[in-house]
């Protein structure tokens, strides 16, 4: 054999392994992890019946990881001297604990089980997964085989996420920019049914809100009245917060939808799907039927889950979670 078949044998062994390596599959791990679903099920479990808002962190944390350059564990970083991390972007101060710490638990008990194996970005994947429908919402598959970024800053975050007091056809731009239609934004935003929001977020919509009235009038007078009462000392505790959904905060259903029709959005940006032209048919459609919500959810989570992904080559699979390979000893 000549050299030149040599090294067009090479090259054709290298594209297929190259190319069957950057595939996401259901059964990634089945070989190199077999007790990866378990694991990741029980750890999730434990830590779901001693904290009862982990699904609706680690939903969002998911979310906050695949919005910024795709999902690929950036989210997960930990600042340093030098470098601000994703997490410490003005719009994730406000991500909750749990999530971040379902995750490390998760990579702890696989690390044991199969180390260097399972990325951070698919732990994350899968633990949101199990938390949705552990909390009643659907089940929708999660294909497997992210590698961990090497990126993670604090100014692509902020210049990525939709905010709550954006306009919103600025929100809208956003999703449609990472090849999300109107309706898959409004299924997606559904996942506000569970988990709940820090008063300074929405507190511009109870106090001195205009000349006329001194709360947002598309709020509930009674819901207003309410939440002005619950997040009036705000300023000094930070830590201050309502549920999104007012009604059944802790469960995964059609409630969120429910209660925008009624003037019990939480958010400005939430309340103005309910009357916009562009988004209300969906809001009227999801909260006369959770079916078609769950299904809209299923399919646009899983675009979500795949957006951007790093494998192969393009990434790593973290020691652990919160600081890359080449920063750890």
């Amino acid at each position: 054999m000549t050299p030149f078949h040599l090294l067009l044998l090479f090259l054709v062994f290298f594209n297929i392994a190259t190319s069957s390596e950057s595939k996401l599959t259901l059964d990634y791990y089945k070989k190199t992890c077999p007790g990866l679903q378990q694991t990741i099920r029980q750890v999730i479990t434990d830590k779901q019946i001693a904290s009862s808002t982990t699904a609706a962190a680690t939903l969002r944390l998911f979310f906050h990881d695949c919005m910024v350059n795709g999902c690929d564990g950036s989210i997960l970083i930990s600042s340093n001297a030098f470098n601000t991390a994703e997490r410490d972007a003005d719009i994730n101060l406000s991500l909750p604990g749990d999530g971040f710490e379902v995750v490390t638990r998760a990579k702890t008990a696989l690390e044991l089980e199969c180390p260097d194996i399972v990325s951070c970005a698919d732990i994350l994947a899968l633990a949101a997964r199990d938390l949705v429908t552990m909390v009643g919402g659907p089940y929708y598959d999660v294909r497997l085989g992210r590698k961990d970024g090497f990126v993670s800053k604090a100014s692509e975050a902020e210049a990525a996420m939709p905010k709550p007091t954006m306009p919103l056809s600025q929100i809208i731009k956003i999703f449609e920019a990472r090849g999300l239609s109107v309706q898959e934004m409004v299924a997606l935003t559904g996942a506000h049914t569970i988990g709940f929001t820090h008063c300074k977020e929405f507190s511009h919509r109870l106090y001195n809100f205009s000349k006329k009235s001194d709360y947002d009038p598309t709020l509930y007078p009674k819901y207003a009245e309410g939440l002005r009462k619950l997040c009036e000392n705000y300023t000094k505790d930070p830590t201050m917060s309502a549920f999104n959904d007012v009604m059944t905060p802790n469960k995964f259903d059609n409630m969120y939808y429910k209660n925008l029709q009624k003037g019990l959005g939480l958010l400005a940006s939430d309340q103005a799907m309910a009357v916009d032209g562009r988004t209300k048919p969906y809001v009227d459609l999801y909260a006369g039927n959770q079916t078609a919500f769950f299904q809209a959810f299923a399919r646009a989570i899983e675009k979500v889950s795949v957006y951007q992904v790093k494998t192969g080559r393009k990434g790593e699979v973290r020691h652990r979670c919160d600081a890359f390979n080449s920063l750890q000893t």
